[in-house]
C-alpha cells in the first residue's frame, strides 16, 4: 500500500500543473495587455485545453471575430480566425483537439469574466472565448465560464467593434498576437 501511495505521490508532482492564468498581446485599434485569471479549479477541461493552445502558439495571430458593444468581444477561432484568412470564415472554425463537455458552475457572467463559446450544443466548446463588456445575466448556466480579466480591462474596452446583430467585424479586425500561459 505504502509503495502506491508514494507512486501517485510521485505521479501527482510529476504531472504538468494547471495554468493559472493568460497574458494576451492585443494589437490593432486597441494595443495593450490583457492578463485572465483561469478558473482551473471551476473548468478544468476547459483550462487545460486553453492552455494547451495558448503554449504551441495557436491563439497567436487570431482575430477578434464578433465584438458586440455592450455585449463581448470574441475571438479564439484558430482554425479560420488568423489574421489575413478569409475572414468570411471566421467563428466556423476550431482546433484539432476535441470538443469539449459543459463545465457550468455558478458563477455570473459579469463584465470582465471570460466564458467558452459553442455551437448550439452546451458541449461544443472547443477553442474560442470571449470576454464581456457588461454583465449578461441570461448567460448564466448555459455557458462554461473559464476566467475573468484582471489587468487590461481598458484595452478590451478598445477592441473593434463589430456590425450588425451578430457583431461581425468589417475591415481590418484587431488581434491576439501573442497568448502566453503564466504561473
Amino acid at each position: 500500500m505504502r509503495k502506491f501511495i508514494a507512486s501517485v505521490a510521485l505521479t501527482f508532482l510529476a504531472a504538468p500543473a494547471l495554468a493559472t492564468g493568460l497574458t494576451i498581446e492585443v494589437a490593432g485599434e486597441a494595443n495593450g495587455t490583457v492578463q485572465i485569471d483561469l478558473f482551473e479549479d471551476v473548468a478544468p477541461g476547459h483550462v487545460e485545453q486553453i492552455s494547451a493552445l495558448a503554449e504551441a502558439g495557436a491563439y497567436d495571430g487570431v482575430v477578434f471575430h464578433r465584438v458586440i458593444d455592450g455585449f463581448m468581444a470574441q475571438t479564439g477561432d484558430v482554425e479560420f480566425g488568423k489574421k489575413g484568412g478569409d475572414m468570411r470564415r471566421a467563428g466556423t472554425g476550431g482546433s484539432d483537439r476535441p470538443n469539449l463537455k459543459a463545465e457550468f458552475s455558478d458563477i455570473s457572467f459579469e463584465r470582465g469574466v471570460v466564458g467558452m463559446a459553442r455551437a448550439q450544443s452546451p458541449d461544443s466548446a472547443n477553442s474560442q472565448f470571449f470576454i464581456m463588456f457588461a454583465p449578461g445575466d441570461f448567460l448564466n448556466g448555459q455557458y462554461t465560464v473559464v476566467g475573468e480579466v484582471t489587468k487590461g480591462m481598458d484595452v478590451v474596452d478598445q477592441i473593434k467593434r463589430g456590425t450588425g446583430q451578430n457583431g461581425a467585424v468589417v475591415g481590418e479586425p484587431d488581434m491576439m498576437q501573442s497568448v502566453t500561459v503564466t504561473d
